[in-house]
């Protein structure tokens, strides 16, 4: 936790979708101070008709690059998340050729008795986690 969810214009190759995904979860490891293996993601492509992400006036020039990420995520400080934010368009940039601009990250907080990560047990209540 958190789960990740990745939309983006369809056409990316696998090596480019493993990169932008590792990417993510470097900044994820980074600014939350998850562990390793707390990797949770989904990579969602859509046609170009499908996807319209403007700027909300405040003029920033969108590409086909574009990916708009959503971190489901128990409640996180502010700290963390403008951390997250900084780190997440470094390492795009840096190892996936994505501009800032073309990042957009929406933080969807949720309480510890929304996950279950499997076999019917919600592991934050029951102290398995």
């Amino acid at each position: 936790m958190p789960l990740i969810r990745v939309d983006a214009l369809e056409g990316r190759s696998r090596k480019d979708v493993r990169c932008l995904l590792d990417a993510v979860h470097r900044a994820v490891l980074s600014a939350f101070k998850v562990p390793q293996r707390d990797r949770y993601q989904i990579y969602q492509e859509h046609p170009e008709s499908h996807l319209i992400v403007e700027d909300t006036g405040l003029g920033i020039e969108r590409t086909i690059n574009i990916v708009i990420v959503t971190v489901f995520s128990k409640s996180r400080t502010q700290e963390a998340k403008q951390a997250f934010y900084s780190d997440l368009c470094q390492e795009l940039k840096t190892n996936c050729d994505i501009d800032p601009s073309d990042v957009m990250v929406c933080v969807v907080s949720n309480t510890e008795s929304d996950w279950s990560f499997g076999n019917g047990r919600a592991q934050f209540i029951t102290g398995e986690l």
